[in-house]
């Protein structure tokens, strides 16, 4: 598995990003990316996120694993989305 730094999504109007959530420490399971929005942000990226990647840091913060946090870091984004993944 290959730790993926720094992917950057960027826009004016901030979300909607692309990309579904799934799982959490709160299932037992690693948050994984469960859905691409086919030609959005996460899907135009030069290296874009891809269904299975793991996440593992948003905006420079680390996470516990939980999916409502990383919901709430997501979501808190306005410019730029900056996550750390795991494929």
């Amino acid at each position: 598995m290959e730790t993926v730094p720094d992917l950057q999504l960027q826009s004016s109007g901030g979300a909607p990003w692309g990309f579904t959530l799934q799982g959490g420490q709160e299932h037992g399971e690693p948050l994984i990316v469960s859905k691409v929005e086919e030609g959005g942000k996460a899907d135009s990226l030069e290296q874009p996120l891809l269904v299975g990647d793991e996440i593992i840091i948003i905006n420079d913060m680390e996470l516990t694993g939980y999916r409502q946090e990383a919901i709430a870091l997501v979501k808190g984004s306005y410019k730029i989305l900056k996550l750390t993944v795991r494929r």
